[in-house]
């Protein structure tokens, strides 16, 4: 497929012009950032891992009845998806106590809190994505009551459908972020999952030994990114289970 237009390059990914209208390329790439990209590397194999592993949730999303932005994956790197305008927050579902949570209250990371909780971050690099209020939100038009009625049933939907999948094999989802779009339909709007849903948006835990398998790793310096993102890919079937850590992701079609 003939590449187009770059519209948009962030962090992690290049957004390009779709091959029909109402279609974005979506191009994973290598580069890890934390702390607001005040900490950079480049993990030979990350944007490979993180594609698939992408595919794999928003698929399961699709048939579970969670809409999702995503068509279908192009190739080792690049996925379709349809173009949709993303609702500049950033929404936030925590089952345990970790990161900034327990910065923010004081609580020890890995407490199980008393039912999951939503948050939201205003998408802007330049502040920090500064949480946010409904109160915030709805004064500067972010999303209408309606919008923000739905953003919650999805990112409860989705908790849902991740914490089983994880548990299944044995990884405790502590928290997760995810982006909604609107796609619109004639007159007719409706809210998606859209971006990526992937150990870079999650924090996932070995339940047994608590093993950080996410992002974590590179934030904390707590080993390879790539044999964390592996294991995660190996135990839900995205890679062969005998494929060595240490060698370039081989990826199941």
């Amino acid at each position: 497929m003939a590449r187009r237009k770059k519209i948009y390059e962030g962090k992690a990914k290049i957004l390009y012009e779709g091959p029909e209208p109402g279609t974005i390329v979506q191009y994973f790439k290598d580069d890890a950032t934390a702390f607001n990209a005040e900490k950079r590397d480049v993990i030979e194999g990350k944007g490979v891992l993180n594609n698939r592993l992408s595919e794999f949730f928003m698929n399961g999303l699709n048939a579970v009845g969670v809409p999702t932005h995503f068509i279908r994956r192009l190739n080792m790197r690049e996925q379709l998806v349809r173009s949709c305008e993303i609702i500049p927050l950033e929404v936030i579902v925590r089952n345990y106590a970790a990161g900034s949570l327990s910065k923010r209250l004081g609580l020890e990371e890995g407490t199980q809190l008393p039912r999951p909780i939503v948050e939201y971050c205003f998408k802007d690099d330049a502040l920090g994505d500064p949480l946010v209020t409904e109160e915030h939100i709805a004064a500067f038009g972010w999303a209408s009551q309606q919008d923000m009625d739905d953003i919650l049933s999805l990112a409860l939907r989705v908790n849902d459908f991740l914490s089983g999948v994880m548990l299944a094999v044995g990884i405790r989802l502590v928290d997760f972020k995810i982006e909604i779009g609107r796609v619109y339909e004639g007159d007719f709007q409706r809210l998606v999952v859209a971006d990526e849903i992937s150990p870079d948006s999650c924090r996932l835990w070995d339940i047994e030994t608590g093993q950080k398998l996410d992002k974590d790793v590179f934030r904390r310096d707590l080993g390879n990114l790539t044999d964390a993102y592996s294991e995660v890919a190996r135990r839900l079937g995205v890679l062969p289970k005998n494929a060595s850590p240490m060698s370039k992701p081989t990826l199941i079609n």
